[in-house]
C-alpha cells in the first residue's frame, strides 16, 4: 500500500491587520516556497491581527514559516502596534498541526527545529506551547501573553521567564514568537446584540474551560467554566459596533460547535443579549460542519446544484 504523503499545516497569527500590502508581502514570503500551498489569508482590523493558512511537506512549510517570521519581524514594529487581541510579538503565535502521515511527536520535533532557527537567525526569543512546551506550565498561550508585548521586557528579566530558545534579551521591535505543536483548532467569534465588552468577558468566562474567579464571604471561589476545550474572551469588534466573543475551540470532536453557539446563546439570554452573527477564523475541517448535527448533503439540498444553473440573486 502507498505510504500517504506527509502533510503538516500552519497557522502563524500576525499582529496586522490593516496595512494590506504588508499583509501582501508576509503572505508572497509563504507563497515564495515551491510546494506549499496557501490556502487561507484573514485579516481583522479590529483585532490589528492577521491569520495566515497554509500546508505541505514539513519541512517546506517549516521553511515557509520562517520566511514569513522573517518578513514580519522586517514590516511590523511592535512598539507602534495596537490592537484588541491579546499579542507578544510581529509574528505572535506559530502552530504547526499535523495532517496527514505526521504524528504530534514529530511534528514536535519540527517546532523546535523552527524555533532554534529563528531563535539563532532572527534573534527573536522563542517560546513554545502545547505539545511542544519544553514545561508544563508554558503549555498554554495564555500564560505565555500574560502582560502581552508591553511587559514583555521587564517579564523576560526574570530567570523564570527565560526564553525556550535564544537569549534573553528583549526584541523591541519584533518582541517575541510562541511557536509550538497542536492538534486542529476552530477560532470562532459571536457578535451579540450589545456594545458591552463587561458582558462579553461574563458569558466568555462562563463559558470557557477555564472558568473564572469570584469573592463568597470574603474568599476568593474558583467557578469552572461550562464547556471543556474551549478558550474564551470577551471584546469590542469597532467595524461591527458590537461586543463579540472571541472562542477558540481546542478539540471539536468532543465539544462541538454546535453546543458552543447553544450554550453562549443561553448564557448571553441571561444578560439580556442575544447572538446575533458568527464568524469564523481561519479555516475548519469538514467534520466540524456535521459533527453534533444532521448530515447535510449540499448536491441534494441546494437548488443551483440540483439544477446545473449558475447562482441565484
Amino acid at each position: 500500500m502507498e505510504t500517504p504523503l506527509k502533510l503538516i499545516e500552519c497557522v502563524p497569527n500576525f499582529s496586522e491587520g490593516k496595512d494590506t500590502q504588508i499583509i501582501t508581502q508576509i503572505a508572497n514570503a509563504v507563497q515564495s516556497v515551491v510546494g506549499v500551498k496557501l490556502l487561507d489569508i484573514d485579516p481583522n482590523a479590529d483585532a490589528n491581527r492577521t491569520v495566515i493558512t497554509f500546508a505541505g511537506t514539513p519541512e517546506l512549510v517549516c521553511e515557509a514559516a520562517f520566511r514569513a517570521i522573517k518578513k514580519a519581524s522586517e514590516l511590523i514594529d511592535m512598539r507602534q502596534q495596537r490592537g484588541a487581541h491579546p499579542r507578544i510579538g510581529a509574528t505572535d503565535v506559530c502552530p504547526l498541526v499535523p495532517l496527514q502521515g505526521v504524528s504530534m511527536e514529530e511534528t514536535v520535533k519540527y517546532a523546535h527545529l523552527l524555533s532554534q532557527r529563528v531563535a539563532s537567525e532572527l534573534a527573536i526569543p522563542i517560546y513554545c506551547y502545547e505539545n511542544a512546551a519544553l514545561s508544563e506550565e508554558r503549555r498554554n498561550l495564555a500564560f505565555l501573553r500574560k502582560g502581552e508585548y508591553e511587559g514583555l521586557a521587564e517579564r523576560m528579566k526574570n530567570v523564570n521567564f527565560h526564553p525556550d530558545f535564544g537569549e534573553a534579551i528583549f526584541n523591541a521591535k519584533a518582541g517575541a514568537t510562541v511557536i509550538g505543536a497542536r492538534d486542529i483548532l476552530i477560532a470562532y467569534n459571536f457578535s451579540l446584540s450589545t456594545k458591552s465588552v463587561e458582558i462579553a468577558r461574563q458569558i466568555a468566562s462562563e463559558i470557557r474551560e477555564s472558568g473564572y474567579w469570584k469573592v463568597e464571604n470574603g474568599q476568593k471561589v474558583k467557578v469552572e467554566g461550562k464547556l471543556q476545550h474551549l478558550k474564551a474572551i470577551g471584546w469590542y469588534m469597532e467595524g461591527y459596533g458590537l461586543a463579540q466573543v472571541s472562542t477558540n475551540l481546542t478539540n471539536f470532536r468532543k465539544t462541538t460547535l454546535r453546543t458552543v453557539f447553544e450554550e453562549i446563546s443561553k448564557i448571553a439570554a441571561k444578560y439580556g443579549v442575544q447572538v446575533v452573527g458568527t464568524e469564523l477564523i481561519g479555516l475548519l475541517p469538514q467534520k466540524a460542519l456535521t459533527k453534533g448535527i444532521s448530515p447535510f448533503e449540499p448536491e441534494k439540498k441546494v437548488i443551483e446544484w440540483l439544477l446545473g444553473i449558475d447562482a441565484l440573486s
